[in-house]
């Protein structure tokens, strides 16, 4: 079968991502070696990865550190696809410090477990969302198939263990469809289920950031299920060798406070963050933003909240029945205590609060009042700035006007009207309710709406535009 010149151009751009990649300097005889294994694309990660990486925060801190020490140290970064290979590093002694979503980290701390020698700890947070809307199901644009449900005797592709295994399995059982009778799932790496998709080898593909919001980017892929409908949180976060953390505990606290570092760059500057991981990784910086960006679909903060502590809890049955995990300690595997360290005397408050800091803000040009909603907010791209918007029919009117300023948009996000994950203005599904528009990420949600609204109607993006 001939493969569509989409699928050439999405394998051209993971294969040079994909793997390990060994990276560091020519280190120093005297220098104390330090491992860092983290996924440049998993853009989740970013603040202990690839944004923390690329502004040599890590680095500046250690200088700090020798300056009382008297030590050199020399840091070598490994960049892996998942974080299977980061787990078999670990174990191995071979990596330090890394990255990784909420099942690898369990997957982690469970293999970690079998001997002292190998034991790992969870120390800090990077990305999360609260109602799990870093996973999304996806399926081709011209697919018949519209509810999860007509999923029924199909073929899905997913990455066996991952959160977008667990967002499949979990979605199809509210569904009322049996995940292991009624859906053949296909183990397959995201960039080989993101081609298998497109070919028409698989019916849909369940993944996390960011795979869906690449696909629906390039025009390969719509929502079928926003992972927000599942309500259920899902997190990335930093994990140490115990070992490691005993014998350089000024080691990880520095990398720790590097994340912090990370952490309120991408605060203040979520837009030229955005651009510096686009940068690092080949990623679409229209694609980073959607999910790192202000109101961004991920909220970074490094402290461990009590959501995702439970959320961890509810993950081990999954994993338990998927035959991938055995039994784990999480009170042993879970430590705040260096991040509670080094954050300082706001770590309580902070880590009771889950605001996203990244927080879209300004003054809304068409009804000139200041942006403050976040389930309301959308967010205009044009030019290399960006601009708010109160809501989503001021949104429309932002883009409309745009337009007929001779502007190129290169991107505008909405929120999705029942779940708040933000995502594509021009790949949502409109609805018109009265006077007022309603985006849904997917568009079984919208007709979802459109059901239980009298007169509420699906209207085109562009008509909805011009309407507004």
């Amino acid at each position: 079968m001939k493969r569509p010149r989409s699928a050439s151009l999405l394998i051209a751009l993971v294969t040079g991502l994909a793997g390990c990649t060994v990276a560091g300097q020519a280190h120093e005889s005297d220098a104390e070696p330090v491992v860092v294994g983290y996924q440049s694309k998993t853009i989740n990660t970013v603040t202990a990865g690839t944004l923390l990486r690329a502004q040599g925060y890590f680095e500046t801190r250690l200088e700090e550190l020798g300056r009382h020490t008297g030590k050199k140290y020399a840091v070598t970064w490994q960049d892996y696809d998942t974080g299977a290979p980061i787990t078999a590093q670990m174990m191995a002694g071979k990596i330090d410090i890394g990255s990784m979503g909420d099942y690898p980290l369990l997957i982690n701390g469970a293999r970690g477990q079998q001997s002292a020698g190998t034991r790992t700890k969870l120390v800090a947070t990077t990305g999360y969302n609260l109602r799990g809307a870093l996973n999304t199901v996806v399926v081709a644009p011209d697919s018949p198939v519209r509810t999860l449900a007509d999923l029924k005797g199909k073929v899905v592709s997913a990455s066996s263990g991952s959160a977008g295994h667990g967002l499949l399995v979990q979605a199809l059982r509210r569904s009322g469809l049996d995940p292991e009778k009624d859906v053949r799932v296909e183990n397959q790496q995201p960039p080989v289920g993101a081609s298998a998709l497109q070919s028409g080898n698989v019916a849909a593909l369940s993944q996390f950031v960011a795979w869906p919001g690449l696909l629906v980017h390039q025009g390969n892929a719509e929502v079928l299920y926003d992972g927000g409908e599942l309500g259920v949180p899902t997190l990335h976060g930093t994990v140490v060798r115990e070992q490691y953390a005993a014998d350089h505990r000024d080691v990880v606290k520095a990398f720790l406070r590097a994340q912090i570092d990370a952490n309120r760059f991408l605060w203040s500057r979520p837009l030229d963050a955005a651009s510096i991981v686009a940068q690092q990784t080949g990623l679409p910086p229209e694609v980073v933003y959607l999910y790192n960006g202000a109101n961004g679909i991920a909220t970074f903060d490094p402290t461990i909240k009590a959501p995702l502590r439970a959320a961890l809890e509810q993950d081990v049955p999954f994993l338990k029945s998927i035959g991938v995990l055995q039994q784990i300690d999480l009170g042993a595997f879970v430590d705040d205590s260096l991040i509670r360290e080094v954050y300082g005397t706001g770590y309580d408050a902070d880590a009771a609060g889950t605001a996203n800091k990244a927080a879209l803000t300004g003054t809304d040009p068409v009804r000139r009042r200041p942006v403050a909603d976040p389930a309301l907010a959308g967010e205009l791209w044009v030019g290399d700035r960006t601009r708010a918007a109160a809501d989503p029919t001021c949104l429309l009117r932002a883009v409309k006007a745009a337009r007929a300023a001779g502007q190129q948009v290169r991107a505008a996000y909405v929120p999705d009207a029942g779940t708040g994950t933000r995502w594509f203005a021009d790949k949502s599904t409109w609805v018109r309710d009265g006077a007022a528009f309603r985006p849904f990420a997917g568009r079984a949600a919208a007709q979802r709406y459109v059901a239980a609204h009298a007169g509420a109607t699906v209207v085109p993006y562009a008509e909805a535009v011009q309407a507004s």
